[in-house]
């Protein structure tokens, strides 16, 4: 029966945004509440990370930067509605977002610059190629959208 729990355990990310005028210990707090709360609605933390006080894009709640966590985590998909409504009820967190993920977290790799090397010598001429595509690419798109219109409009006729 376990193997078939685990078929249905989906990856997430969280990210949630802390008012920026919380006192340090407050913020440890709130992530220990979330992380509890996160394993008492039947999720399983793979990760948890205080990424700290950054400006924000824009103005949130009239504060101009905030404390960020990161949250890794598994489950069944039903304890993400719990989790965010109590992030929705809490006057402490301004922002936060849950992001299916394809898989676990990614581990580091070992330094890659080997196989960056190895991959120019067998076509040293990659890089130029790319900046070639790129223009090309945008204008087949821009055809492709005209073809469309064109598309639709004998229809129409």
């Amino acid at each position: 029966m376990s193997e078939t729990m685990n078929d249905q355990q989906s990856y997430y990310e969280t990210m949630y945004i802390l008012r920026p005028d919380i006192a340090e210990d407050e913020v440890t707090n709130h992530i220990d509440k979330y992380n509890k709360l996160l394993e008492e609605f039947g999720g399983t933390i793979l990760d948890s990370q205080m990424r700290g006080k950054r400006r924000l894009a824009y103005q949130i709640a009239k504060h101009r930067e905030g404390i960020y966590v990161q949250l890794s985590h598994q489950g069944d998909g039903q304890h993400i509605f719990k989790i965010e409504k109590a992030m929705r009820l809490s006057e402490d967190v301004i922002r936060y977002m849950t992001v299916k993920q394809e898989g676990p977290l990614p581990t580091p790799r070992p330094s890659t610059q080997n196989s960056n090397q190895a991959e120019d010598k067998d076509n040293p001429e990659a890089k130029d190629e790319s900046k070639d595509k790129q223009p090309a690419a945008s204008a087949d798109t821009a055809n492709s959208g005209k073809a469309d219109t064109e598309i639709k409009e004998n229809k129409e006729s």
